[in-house]
């Protein structure tokens, strides 16, 4: 009884503290596609994530109540760093709906003309303000309406203290009339929330095992799957505790909580756990310690390859290739180490009978795009004489007419002037199962099996490539069939044994796949990328500085007159690929066991007008 009496006033309590409208909540993953078509619209950078942000410590003034509820000592707000451009997971400040929706229009637009970092918190976000509004005057109404809708959700100073009141005038005076503050007073305390303005980040730029304290972390929200989302968590680094010391003199096993350590080695366990993502949504902080081992117990780490022996086989010393920093904003030359890979254990197959009647289908579609060898009659030259234009000639000569229509006739072969280079993702991830039966790496299998039987009845020329990486040292490069082979039984033999690899260092494979097709005589020229997923690996390889090198390596494509073109299954993929190929430069296969049948179709559209 006294628990359920307890709930209750709880609820009570905190739902009278609160000074939400939760009626007219809306949330930032029903108005992303709008946020986001704004904020690049506005010329904000198109490389920045638009995430949720999570609520962060704030200490202000609390009203009575919030004191009483415990509430009101975190707040989410809205600040963008190098990665990201994070606000709120929801708003319900406004009564209205509509309200609410307006203002994460205005933040997306205030971000597009904000650079990283602050001089000055109140001083910058004028300047910010008034930049947008000389920018963009037709935003100044909106503006103008959430001010007015929002000062009468602010403190009024004449019930807070001195130096808390001075601070508020002024920051009123700043929102009403953006530029005409430039001093601000010092209180012993932040100001309430500024909702209308951006905040500094909180350092997420540090790797987790680097992180210095306050700084941020990525966790998963419980659930995964389908709706998956990366919500940030604040961070703080301590000592790895290693169970021996101390003294515990009793246990109270009923007394556990959520705040007991987990020994968790994220550097070899990929697998996702539930529990942990719903614990991680539980933390208000997560602590992060880095482990201490002995040399011997990191080994592992530098086994990931398997032995010579059991690899497959390098050709030469490997290609040392450039790769993009855009912090830097320059390439970073011979940064890396790309190996060319071939499987000396495959052995030449035939088809699988299970693709024969798919086959069939594909061959009669594509010799349909095959070009026809014709006779071309009655041309000024030619390779033999046209006896039929010869005969009219001379029967039209005897009439008095000597006009030369053409007594040549030529052989016409026309050949589609194009070649192709598929390149496949084989990172660890296409081991991930799609039913019962089968993995992803089966999918490609059969996608890579089909799309060269399609190619072949077509005689288009090709060439197949497979990828994976363990940092920039080791970027494999597996030749499955280059433009000078025949596609016949030994090269289904490797796409049969095809096995899934390590990471996704995408730039450098593009790269390489880049001087091949440029090898090529054909005019035109056409890189096709399967993938499962974003550009990442071991090292700092990840997040944006991935996508930005992956982005680098297809401008670099494009500007040598390749079309490049992604198919994927990744179902978050429109979050990033069209920052990555365009708009128009990638499709997204929304069922990966139709990717076999989508492939070789898609490839006749993309080419059908050569």
């Amino acid at each position: 009884m006294e628990e359920y009496v307890g709930s209750l006033w709880h609820r009570l309590i905190t739902r009278s503290a609160s000074q939400e409208y939760a009626q007219a909540r809306v949330c930032l993953q029903d108005v992303g596609r709008s946020v986001a078509t704004l904020f690049r619209a506005l010329g904000g950078d198109r490389g920045l994530r638009i995430e949720a942000s999570a609520p962060r410590d704030y200490l202000t003034w609390r009203s009575l109540l919030a004191r009483i509820a415990g509430t009101g000592r975190q707040v989410s707000l809205a600040w963008r760093d190098d990665e990201s451009l994070r606000l709120p997971e929801s708003i319900a400040l406004f009564p209205e709906p509509a309200q609410n929706r307006e203002l994460y229009l205005w933040l997306a637009a205030l971000a597009s003309k904000q650079p990283n970092g602050f001089r000055h918190w109140g001083r910058d976000n004028q300047q910010h303000v008034v930049d947008l509004l000389q920018q963009c005057p037709g935003l100044r109404p909106r503006y103008q309406r959430l001010v007015s809708s929002y000062m009468g959700l602010r403190p009024d100073p004449g019930w807070l203290p001195e130096g808390d009141a001075r601070l508020e005038r002024a920051i009123q005076q700043a929102l009403l009339d953006p530029g005409s503050v430039q001093t601000f007073p010092a209180s012993n305390r932040a100001p309430w929330p500024v909702l209308l303005w951006l905040y500094p980040s909180t350092g997420v730029n540090a790797p987790v095992a680097m992180l210095d304290d306050d700084d941020t972390v990525d966790v998963p929200q419980s659930g995964g799957g389908e709706g998956h989302k990366r919500i940030r968590k604040q961070g703080a680094v301590v000592d790895d505790p290693n169970g021996r010391d101390g003294l515990l003199l009793f246990r109270l096993e009923n007394l556990f909580s959520w705040s007991e350590y987990s020994s968790l080695d994220r550097t070899c366990d990929d697998s996702e756990d539930e529990d942990v993502g719903r614990v991680a949504d539980d933390l208000d902080i997560i602590s992060v310690s880095r482990k201490r081992q002995a040399g011997a117990s990191r080994l592992k780490l530098d086994l990931d390859l398997p032995a010579a022996i059991n690899d497959d086989l390098p050709l030469g010393d490997g290609i040392l290739l450039p790769e993009w920093d855009f912090r830097r904003n320059s390439l970073r030359e011979g940064y890396c180490l790309l190996q060319p890979m071939l499987d000396q254990r495959a052995e030449p197959m035939p088809l699988p009978g299970r693709l024969i009647p798919v086959v069939k289908q594909l061959r009669a579609r594509f010799e349909t795009l095959k070009p026809e060898r014709q006779w071309l009659r009655r041309q000024p030259e030619g390779d033999e004489v046209d006896l039929d234009a010869w005969l009219d000639f001379q029967a039209r000569r005897q009439q008095g007419d000597n006009r030369d229509a053409g007594l040549y006739r030529r052989f016409s072969h026309q050949n589609r002037d194009l070649c192709c280079l598929l390149l496949a993702d084989l990172s660890m991830s296409t081991e991930a199962y799609i039913n019962n039966d089968y993995q992803v790496i089966d999918v490609i299998r059969d996608s890579l099996l089909l799309f060269s039987e399609a190619l072949s009845a077509v005689g288009d020329r090709f060439a197949l490539y497979g990828f994976s990486s363990v940092k920039r040292h080791q970027v494999r490069f597996n030749l499955l069939k280059n433009f000078g082979e025949t596609y016949d039984d030994r090269v289904r033999g490797r796409l049969q044994s095809l096995r899934p690899g390590y990471y996704t260092r995408m730039g450098a494979a593009i790269r390489q796949a880049t001087k091949i097709l440029m090898d090529q005589g054909e005019s035109r020229r056409l890189l096709l990328l399967i993938s499962d997923g974003k550009p990442n690996d071991i090292d700092h390889y990840e997040g944006r500085y991935g996508v930005e090198d992956t982005r680098m390596a297809i401008i670099e494509a494009r500007q040598q007159g390749l079309l490049p073109f992604c198919i994927t299954i990744d179902q978050e993929a429109e979050a990033y690929l069209p920052y990555l190929f365009g708009s128009d430069g990638f499709s997204v296969i929304h069922r990966p066991a139709q990717l076999p049948r989508e492939l070789p179709l898609l490839y006749s559209r993309l080419t059908g007008g050569c």
